[in-house]
């Protein structure tokens, strides 16, 4: 699976769609006037955002949740991880796969308080802040691992 990770095929593929779900996310918020809850970790804020939604842009965002948002981590994390693997010893991968797991429970909370079960609410307060450190640390590994390839070919002869 690393070996198929690391290709420059798999990458820029990973890639282009990691694009096209970002753009994808903004069309929606931005079609029915919403703004997500992905970021938001404090339930009580959660659950005022939610309550000032209306019934047609909480089942738009629990369909974005339950299709877009589950492929954006399986879009992102491998790409992540796969430039991590190309450049560097596989420990700088972990981010990049701890995510995955991590958006997904955070996003199953947010489907189940978008349908009107805020029974899980409180796990956004963990669940969230670790999802942004792991998908930040993720992308600054993704991101130096650019910056050496780049260096690495215009030290190289042509």
């Amino acid at each position: 699976m690393a070996h198929l990770l690391k290709q420059p095929r798999t990458l820029w593929i990973l890639f282009v769609l990691f694009v096209l779900e970002t753009i994808g996310f903004g069309i929606i918020m931005w079609i029915w006037d919403f703004t997500i809850i992905d970021e938001m970790s404090h339930p009580e804020s959660i659950s005022a955002h939610i309550a000032a939604m209306s019934e047609t842009q909480r089942l738009v965002h629990a369909w974005m949740t339950a299709t877009l948002d589950v492929a954006y981590p399986l879009t992102y994390g491998p790409l992540f991880a796969g430039l991590a693997l190309q450049r560097f010893r596989p420990a700088f991968a972990i981010p990049a796969i701890a995510v995955i797991p991590t958006d997904l429970a955070e996003g199953y909370v947010q489907v189940m308080a978008m349908l009107g079960d805020e029974s899980l609410l409180w796990l956004k307060a963990y669940v969230t802040p670790i999802k942004l450190a792991l998908f930040m640390a993720a992308m600054g590994i993704a991101i130096a691992a650019l910056v050496v390839w780049i260096r690495n070919r215009k030290k190289s002869p042509a």
